[in-house]
């Protein structure tokens, strides 16, 4: 039976990585597999999925107002998919999960969604709150604070290297404007100033 399955960490901790490799696994088995990124999120190009490492793939970007469930029935009946990722699914819409829950349930396509659990000030995206409500199978994807304990928080920096504060909650970027924590480090800096 096909599952929702939902990865999320903090930056950092290797998640695009994981999804391209498990996709290459798919593909050299013979089996058709579909990404999916958010089309805003054109860091590598867009519709590319890049990874910190120099992994990369080309993926179908979505918008907001794109039927997920739609779009993969529409595919695979063209030709069988084995299985669907979404890289940064934290930026899904909770319809678009629905959606994807739906391609698992339905269709019997497994998808794997994998992303940030919380933005800069430790609130839930819409995206990845509709996961951990629904998914049926989740892990945490683990990376380190500077101090060697896990990281489970991200603070947003500025061109300057000061701690934003306040701000809308996507801004997307990586390691030149994002910084992970563990939970009291990223405390500590969120209140000094």
């Amino acid at each position: 039976m096909a599952k929702l399955y939902f990865s999320y960490a903090t930056m950092n901790a290797g998640k695009s990585t994981m999804l391209l490799q498990a996709s290459y696994n798919y593909r050299e088995r013979g089996m058709r597999t579909v990404i999916l990124i958010a089309a805003f999120d054109d860091r590598a190009g867009k519709g590319r999925v890049s990874s910190r490492i120099g992994l990369s793939d080309d993926g179908i970007a979505f918008t907001h107002a794109d039927d997920l469930y739609a779009l993969v029935a529409r595919l695979h009946a063209e030709e069988t998919i084995a299985c669907v990722f979404v890289d940064e699914a934290q930026f899904l819409g909770e319809d678009q999960v629905w959606q994807l829950a739906r391609v698992a349930d339905r269709i019997g396509i497994p998808v794997m969604a994998y992303g940030l659990r919380t933005d800069f000030q430790g609130k839930l995206f819409p995206g990845s709150m509709a996961l951990l409500a629904i998914a049926d199978e989740m892990r945490e994807v683990r990376t380190i604070c500077h101090c060697g304990r896990k990281a489970t928080m991200v603070a947003r920096m500025d061109e300057a290297g000061n701690v934003v504060r306040e701000g809308a909650q996507v801004d997307v970027g990586g390691n030149e404007k994002y910084v992970v924590y563990c939970r009291r480090h990223w405390e500590d800096i969120m209140s000094e100033g």
